[in-house]
């Protein structure tokens, strides 16, 4: 198989250079600077094993790649706000032998959230979650450190529908030739739900800094207090706190110092956009479909957009001053106003 890594940030690239490293070939999709520094220099790739560097192919679209392979997999590991553009790019690229890579391809949604899948099953046959544990950083194009031991990461992975089947399996077996635990389970989309609790806390860690800190994490458990009252509203099941522990204690240690999370990278590297509308954003969704108040969701998605719209450094804004922002909205809430 060829795993065509669509967008090689921190989690594609860490996935993409892991996999070369045991033989897979692989393609990097990337744009911008990081392309060229790919193109230029290779993939600097740091791991538990120490720095290595990969040159891999590098595209910016399918059309650089001619007919895609029948043996190709694509591995969506892009933000979920930029997921649609680069489904309907590469959806629409032929197949060697007939049809598109929508109707014939496996498509792995690597990302946090659980809208992509979503998103790729309106398009999309074949469409897998994967629930991704893969602390990564990725501040300098071309550039990306993984130092998680003794494995560099933990992919649980399945149908998005649910199940499970022969090419996840064979997907999953040459994950673990390349460092990663990556249990196939049928039911993939619990795994994610339970991610996403702990993606909550990314617009905290972005405003504020990624410090330790107890007013920070008495802010992230408000939002996790809402989220799960959304998951019960809804009937939505998510793996425990224990599952979670078992499946990667002892196997994921990062060493201390490591940098800010997926949406503190993003908002270091000025990307103008972070994931905070598919994290924080789908409590608020579920809790508006199901009638339960999620007020401090809602003031941290939007917290986290302004960041972003207006290029504000990571950390810039007190944990007080976001807390009472917090207070503020669940007060609204609580006499029945609207939150804005």
């Amino acid at each position: 198989m060829r795993y065509i890594i669509i967008g090689a940030g921190a989690v594609g690239a860490t996935i993409g250079g892991r996999l070369a490293e045991t033989g897979g070939e692989v393609v990097l999709v990337a744009r911008g600077a990081h392309a060229e520094a790919l193109r230029a220099d290779g993939l600097r790739l740091t791991t538990a094993a120490g720095p290595r560097v990969h040159r891999l192919p590098v595209v910016s679209g399918p059309a650089e790649l001619g007919e895609l392979r029948p043996d190709d997999v694509l591995l969506l590991a892009v933000k979920t706000q930029d997921a649609v553009a680069a489904l309907d790019a590469w959806g629409d690229a032929e197949v060697a032998g007939g049809g598109t890579a929508a109707q014939r391809l496996p498509l792995l949604c690597a990302q946090n959230g659980v809208e992509s899948e979503r998103l790729a099953l309106r398009r999309f046959a074949r469409v897998y979650g994967v629930c991704v544990w893969l602390p990564a950083t990725f501040l300098e194009p071309g550039v990306v450190s993984a130092l998680c031991a003794p494995l560099t990461g933990i992919l649980h992975l399945g149908p998005a529908a649910g199940g499970a089947d022969d090419r996840a399996r064979r997907i999953a077996a040459d994950l673990e030739k390349a460092g990663f635990e990556a249990p196939v389970v049928e039911d993939v989309m619990r795994w994610k739900y339970a991610k996403l609790l702990g993606n909550l806390g990314n617009a905290v860690q972005a405003t504020t800094g990624p410090e330790p800190d107890p007013a920070k994490a008495a802010l992230v458990l408000r939002a996790v207090r809402e989220a799960k009252a959304a998951f019960a509203a809804a009937g939505i099941a998510y793996a425990s706190e224990a599952e979670q522990a078992a499946a990667r204690d002892g196997k994921v240690d990062q060493p201390p110092g490591v940098r800010g999370g997926s949406s503190w990278q993003s908002l270091a590297r000025g990307t103008g956009s972070v994931e905070a509308d598919y994290l924080n954003g789908e409590i608020c969704l579920l809790g508006r479909l199901h009638g339960v108040p999620t007020p401090v969701n809602d003031v941290l998605r939007h917290a986290a957009n302004i960041f972003a719209r207006e290029s504000l450094p990571p950390g810039a804004m007190s944990v007080e001053d976001l807390t009472a922002l917090a207070d503020e909205a669940a007060a609204r809430a609580g006499q029945g106003l609207e939150v804005t």
